[in-house]
């Protein structure tokens, strides 16, 4: 089914608003554990509506949270917060998203978080390996196989 470009904004927004709808209740209505985090409403952005976006495709969504999340929590377990823990630990993850080549500029503020929230390697599996498999098969369903885009554009 070809949606005209019009339409465009307005079944991005539905779909980005089903996948945190998603982690939401998997996160609020079960007992499954944490699936949702802030960064990810910026993910879902990327996956429907800059979906063609090297940054957009799934190896970028994964590797980009888990990434920036070790290097968050690592920075909380041995530095803990600071204002140069804070700085330093964005930046060591974005130099590591880059130089492993899986940028995905959410994920730049998951190490805020971990410091913020005094997170530990728990939060690891619950939500960021987990949130972000769902997103990635959300995404992969909606937008390939329901909206017919070229998503991803390379695996």
């Amino acid at each position: 089914m070809k949606i005209p470009k019009k339409y465009n904004p307005i079944i991005s927004g539905f779909a980005a608003a089903i996948t945190i709808s998603v982690l939401a209740y998997l996160t609020l209505e079960t007992s499954a554990g944490i699936w949702l985090m802030f960064s990810f409403g910026a993910t879902v952005f990327l996956v429907f509506v800059l979906y063609e976006l090297d940054t957009a495709q799934p190896k970028n969504i994964f590797f980009g949270h888990l990434i920036s999340i070790l290097v968050g929590i690592i920075f909380n377990e041995t530095i803990g917060i600071s204002f140069y823990s804070l700085g330093l630990s964005v930046g060591v993850a974005i130099i590591l998203m880059v130089y492993f080549k899986v940028m995905h500029p959410p994920a730049a503020s998951n190490p805020l978080v971990a410091l913020s929230m005094d997170l530990s390697f728990d939060y690891v599996l619950f939500p960021v390996i987990t949130g972000s498999l769902v997103i990635i098969i959300m995404a992969l369903l909606i937008n390939k196989i329901i909206l017919k885009r070229n998503y991803p554009k390379k695996i």
